[in-house]
């Protein structure tokens, strides 16, 4: 798309956990950018043409055997660059300098002084905090490099080379501890690249609208929709592009949370008025899941079941050459699905796993440039309701993988309305929002309580809130104790056959957001 090309910077991956957030935080000065392989040529960065270049952090150390580096003539192209923790150390070994494992590593909250002017550090406070993560640094730099920044333990916190635009920071601006990060990163773009901030998600609905009418022309689109934020922004997009030539199939499979369906029936009916097939098959994968308890199983079945019910609906609707999906950038680094992207083992739930080829269809992906945060706004841009464009993240099995053990209507019934007033609690104080993820999850175990005069021996649901911003890494939500409270007395009062609530208090790593 024109506009996406119009200012484009490249981040280099080295493996760093944070590469994904680099992206998004350069996004969010209206900026374009893409994650690449951390050995792309420099000839292939001269084809893109990008405005400059950002090399993130990593896990190695570089002078290991075998740790990741990038092409050397990179530096000689004349494009601004910023190096970033690991990414300053390959660009000052590179450039003459020397890294060192020292005794004083820097994990955390530390504060820097710049100690020299330079357009990097424009505007920001000459002592500030900033978030180290680190155990090499840079021991020492030749005469073509100046000292900007400086800790107590890190002489050389940030440098500039000085025969180009070339940059290193030992700290990482990117993550919300350092105060003044977005800022820095903004300086670099601005006032060191040149960039002026023209990328606008508005632009980029309206390109991609252009893009769908010129692709599809008179043809038929299917759509899949689930009830999640990624393929109602689809569905939305394409229903402003081509109106009555889409199709959305949705497919009931008894998985969905407490009125879930029905949300997504009302606004693909009334609101956008789609051509909406709804396939009702709770019965069929009821019958699939009877008896089985084995996570990876359940997900193989409910995965088989849907491609079935899927692909006999999408046979009835006529003339239709073109399967959209949900496929956001994310997906796509972690396929090795763009020619220049990071190459990793797919997951089996990723949109770009896909339906089967068998199916004939031309896959269109229209969000698989945006990440989570920019497909939200989209969405609202697209005039889909908060509640569905804010809608916490569902996994692909649905509840089935939320209903831990053997799954049965009966026990889906009762986590659905456990689920419900967790959600209706999170909301009504205000926290739906300021939380990445809440959730009920029925147990497979039964406890010893008492209800009135009586022993019960009943199922035990657990409660799980995380606060997260790239769901790579996540912590418990210090939710207030009043509400714990309440969404505990409510559960065990209101849903039969419970009398007992935990929560879960684990962060990722090393327990995961979902408990199967």
């Amino acid at each position: 798309m024109s506009r996406l090309a119009d200012e484009k910077v490249l981040v280099l991956d080295f493996g760093s956990q944070y590469a994904q957030l680099i992206a998004r935080r350069v996004r969010h000065q209206h900026v374009y950018c893409e994650i690449v392989r951390h050995d792309i040529t420099a000839d292939r960065i001269k084809v893109i043409a990008p405005k400059g270049i950002i090399l993130s952090g990593g896990p190695a150390s570089v002078y290991e055997s075998g740790a990741p580096k990038c092409d050397p003539e990179i530096f000689s192209l004349g494009l601004p660059v910023l190096g970033i923790c690991y990414g300053m150390q390959l660009a000052c070994e590179a450039l003459g300098g020397r890294v060192n494992n020292t005794r004083s590593r820097e994990y955390g909250r530390a504060h820097c002084t710049v100690t020299a002017e330079n357009d990097l550090f424009a505007d920001i406070p000459q002592t500030s905090q900033v978030w180290m993560s680190h155990g090499d640094q840079v021991s020492s730099v030749s005469d073509k490099f100046s000292a900007l920044a400086a800790t107590d333990t890190c002489p050389f916190a940030a440098v500039k080379y000085n025969d180009q635009p070339i940059y290193g920071l030992q700290f990482h601006p990117e993550v919300t501890h350092t105060d003044h990060g977005a800022k820095i990163l903004g300086n670099f773009l601005s006032k060191i690249c040149g960039c002026q901030g023209t990328w606008r998600l508005g632009d980029f609905a309206e390109e991609s609208i252009k893009a769908i009418r010129a692709r599809v022309g008179d043809g038929r689109v299917i759509c899949g929709l689930s009830g999640g934020v990624d393929s109602s922004v689809v569905a939305a997009l394409l229903a402003q592009a081509i109106g009555p030539q889409l199709s959305c199939i949705l497919v009931d499979n008894g998985l969905l949370r407490k009125a879930e369906a029905q949300a997504v029936i009302r606004e693909f009916s009334d609101h956008f008025k789609t051509d909406l097939h709804v396939v009702e098959a709770e019965d069929k994968f009821l019958e699939a899941l009877r008896g089985e308890d084995n996570p990876q199983e359940k997900r193989r079945k409910i995965g088989h079941a849907f491609i079935e019910c899927f692909a006999d609906e999408a046979a009835r609707i006529r003339d239709a050459h073109f399967l959209a999906q949900g496929t956001l950038y994310p997906d796509v680094i972690e396929s090795g699905g763009s020619q220049d992207g990071p190459a990793a083992t797919i997951k089996l739930h990723h949109n770009v796993g896909g339906l089967p080829e068998d199916l004939n269809f031309e896959l269109i992906e229209p969000l698989r440039d945006l990440f989570k945060d920019e497909v939200r706004r989209l969405g609202l841009q697209l005039g889909l309701p908060e509640d569905i464009v804010w809608r916490h993240p569902f996994p692909g099995p649905g509840l089935a993988v939320r209903c831990l053990g053997a799954v049965s209507k009966s026990r889906l019934d009762t986590l659905r309305e456990a689920d419900a007033i967790v959600v209706e609690e999170i909301k009504a104080a205000g926290l739906y929002r300021k939380t990445a993820q809440s959730f009920a999850v029925l147990l497979p175990i039964q406890s010893v309580g008492v209800m009135g005069d009586a022993r019960t021996y009943e199922d035990a649901v657990a409660v799980r809130s995380v606060d997260s911003e790239d769901f790579m890494t996540a912590d418990w939500s210090h939710l207030p104790y009043d509400l714990l409270a309440k969404i505990s007395t409510r559960i065990i009062n209101e849903v039969a056959g419970v009398n007992r609530v935990v929560y879960d208090i684990s962060s990722k790593p090393p327990a995961t957001i979902e408990w199967e």
